[in-house]
């Protein structure tokens, strides 16, 4: 089985203009995302209301939703050398085999500092995918729901909480 975390990223992040037209988003517009099946990942399209509605119907995305452009915000300075959780998130789902339970742990703690919002969930080869957009820059992250036990959490948060203290997981 393909483990469509490793063969799928990256996803380029949210553009600042259409796909279609090329023009500029303005702050505050609300704009389409759609996702594409191409080769072994995926293609992102930005499209305004207008594109959406003079698209070919007849392609239909893998993945599509509706959002606000919200420009992006002025680069922050550079964080403590810590790892914190984002960046273990981000350095994770990019390893060719990405530990699935803590990816999923990571993007559920992220969606509740609401760093990531879960903007769909597909079903893909018997897998359910959640998808999440990064709410500042508009990344895509596709993270595969292990459908972890109650039972197993309690282990799962433990390899989490190890990661960020700069450890090795078990």
């Amino acid at each position: 089985m393909i483990n469509p975390l490793a063969a799928d990223w990256p996803i380029k992040q949210r553009s600042e203009i259409c796909s279609a037209t090329h023009r500029p988003f303005a702050a505050g517009e609300l704009f389409y995302t759609l996702l594409y099946r191409e080769g072994d990942g995926f293609r992102r399209e930005d499209l305004s209301e207008e594109a959406w509605r003079n698209r070919n119907e007849n392609i239909q995305p893998f993945s599509f939703w509706k959002t606000k452009f919200e420009p992006a915000p002025p680069p922050a300075p550079d964080a403590l050398p810590k790892e914190n959780a984002e960046q273990l998130f981000r350095r994770l789902i990019t390893q060719p085999e990405p530990p699935a339970n803590a990816c999923f742990v990571l993007a559920v703690m992220l969606e509740r500092k609401r760093v990531l919002k879960q903007v769909r969930t597909e079903i893909a080869k018997g897998d359910r995918l959640l998808i999440y957009e990064h709410r500042e820059n508009g990344d895509v992250f596709i993270v595969r729901d292990p459908q972890l036990r109650l039972s197993e959490l309690e282990r799962v948060q433990e390899e989490v909480a190890t990661l960020l203290r700069g450890g090795a997981a078990t």
